[in-house]
């Protein structure tokens, strides 16, 4: 792994991008930590150039990135246009797969289960990467139906593929979240550590949704978690561009704690 490998899908992913990498590949490397760790602007500026290149497996990649930085930010119908330019884009089984995810991702931000179900089935898992994003993504329809019973064993897998620290991160927090209601206990346990590995390793796309989500589990800190979860996710809308904070402004599935954006 070269060290922009290590960061973004391998146990670096703190590294500070202070200069922008020469090679395509490591820009498009770059903006994944970049964006994992909140610096949403500085990850849209290398991501958009990188979309317009002529069609090809790394424009895909980067269009994919750049619409899971918009969901993230609650702009699923903005990030869907993205994995559609991905979709078309790509012709290798890691576009496609990020591609094909991502849609299914948004068609549960959307609600519409049966189409996320079906995307999530054409998706070609290859890739450790892929069959870890393809269990998060099996595990959020669940819950979307309201069978958190089903989704556990996608989180499950999801978490013993995971082979990145980031991958772990988040598989524990989805994990978490399908263990609420059946293992509340262990459902606080797997948040915690994963908040707690999330701030250290300054992973704010991670630490307020780690944070709402112990608001839950942990009712009598549900103040301080609420806290913490505004402050990140405060962080992360400074960071932003105008569009990422227009969508999380106007975006029903982002909480309004962080206050005034600017």
């Amino acid at each position: 792994m070269t060290t922009f490998e290590h960061a973004a899908f391998g146990d670096r992913p703190d590294l500070a991008i202070a200069s922008v990498p020469p090679a395509p590949r490591e820009r498009w490397l770059a903006a994944v930590v970049l964006g994992a760790q909140g610096h949403y602007a500085r990850a849209a500026t290398l991501l958009r150039a990188l979309v317009d290149r002529a069609g090809d497996d790394l424009a895909a990649l980067a269009a994919a990135t750049l619409a899971s930085h918009r969901r993230q930010l609650g702009g699923h119908a903005a990030a869907r246009r993205l994995d559609a330019v991905a979709l078309v884009a790509a012709t290798g089984d890691e576009a496609r797969a990020d591609a094909l995810l991502g849609l299914a991702a948004d068609a549960v931000g959307a609600g519409r289960l049966t189409e996320a179900r079906r995307l999530r089935d054409r998706v070609p898992r290859t890739t450790w990467r892929a069959r870890v994003r393809a269990g998060w993504v099996s595990a959020e329809i669940e819950l979307s139906a309201d069978r958190a019973e089903l989704a556990r064993p996608h989180a499950e897998q999801a978490l013993e593929e995971a082979q990145g620290t980031r991958h772990r991160i988040k598989s524990e927090i989805v994990l978490g979240a399908t263990l609420t209601s059946s293992d509340p206990a262990m459902a606080r346990k797997l948040v915690t550590r994963a908040r707690d590995d999330a701030t250290d390793l300054h992973l704010l796309s991670l630490v307020w949704p780690a944070s709402l989500l112990l608001a839950q589990l942990d009712p009598d800190e549900a103040s301080t978690h609420s806290q913490d979860a505004a402050i990140a996710l405060h962080t992360v809308l400074r960071r932003a561009d105008p569009r990422g904070r227009e969508l999380a402004e106007r975006s029903t599935w982002v909480p309004e704690l962080a206050g005034p954006t600017g």
